[in-house]
């Protein structure tokens, strides 16, 4: 695995309150442990520069991240959900030995705030105890699949685990009682964007007990994160960025043209099987409520 030196870092808050509400993963508060990140994602949209983040390869652990959780959250009046996972993986490969995320998650469920999690990573299944635990007030975990098949994972997410762990996990965490399910994104046009990727993926999350399925059939690529890219995917796939330099342009939303498709068999297939499209949400009103946005 080609990364820097891991550093120890101190920080002044732990937990970001989100400036507006966010009605797709239903969190309130960012909470990231780490700062760069182990997997190696060639779309991984952190390294934008709107972020200020730079070189993610180069890993902070924020070795004071527990105490000033457990400190922050004891001064909350009321509880919103607190999510990890969006600026980076919280189950990175670091995490076996440094057990932030774990120990993050315990004094969570002391506070008995709700939580999301989001990652790729089947050492999720760790916590699934304390998951559980946090389950009685909300915890919800999604696992990011952009593709069924191994092979493409290794390609797209060179230090991930393989999708076909991911299903595992799910499944564990799954008949554990844990609301699980995936976030299916970004799907990459010309890349992993048939028809025959979409429903493989709903369907083996389906067998793996997850509750929702999450689309996105397109990828964000900005300043910072297109370059990056476009170098990754011109060495996996020869002439692939000159066809997405050609189709999208200078565009940083840019979705599948084959997405109208992908969605008519998006929500067929979901339906079928008895999957949502939305997440239940955590609402704190005086007591526990779980709410379709």
């Amino acid at each position: 695995m080609n990364v820097h030196e891991v550093k120890s870092i101190e920080t002044k808050s732990i937990l970001s309150r989100l400036k507006s509400k966010d009605n797709y993963w239903g969190i309130a508060y960012n909470m990231n442990l780490y700062r760069g990140c182990q997997h190696g994602c060639i779309y991984c949209d952190t390294r934008s520069s709107c972020y200020g983040v730079g070189d993610i390869s180069h890993i902070s652990v924020k070795k004071n991240a527990l105490e000033l959780l457990d400190h922050e959250l004891g001064t909350k009046r009321g509880k919103a959900t607190i999510g990890t996972g969006s600026m980076n993986d919280p189950y990175m490969p670091l995490e076996k030995q440094m057990k932030l995320t774990g120990g993050a998650l315990e004094i969570i469920a002391k506070h008995r705030f709700p939580v999301h999690v989001i990652t790729k990573s089947s050492l999720v299944t760790r916590d699934a105890d304390v998951l559980q635990d946090i389950g009685r007030t909300y915890a919800a975990v999604s696992f990011t699949i952009t593709t069924a098949d191994d092979e493409m994972a290794r390609k797209l997410e060179p230090n991930a685990p393989a999708s076909s762990e991911r299903f595992k996990a799910m499944k564990i965490l799954s008949d554990r009682g844990i609301y699980t399910g995936v976030a299916l994104m970004p799907v990459l046009p010309f890349i992993n964007d048939s028809i025959e990727d979409i429903e493989e993926i709903v369907e083996k999350a389906a067998e793996a007990g997850a509750s929702y399925v999450l689309p996105l059939f397109g990828v964000t690529l900005r300043r910072g994160s297109r370059d990056y890219f476009y170098d990754k995917v011109e060495r996996i796939f020869p002439k692939m960025a000159k066809r997405y330099q050609t189709y999208f342009e200078d565009r940083s939303e840019c979705i599948s043209p084959n997405a109208p498709y992908l969605n008519e068999v998006f929500y067929r297939r979901i339906e079928t099987l008895g999957i949502s499209a939305t997440m239940k949400f955590y609402h704190s009103e005086g007591r526990k409520q779980l709410s379709l946005f």
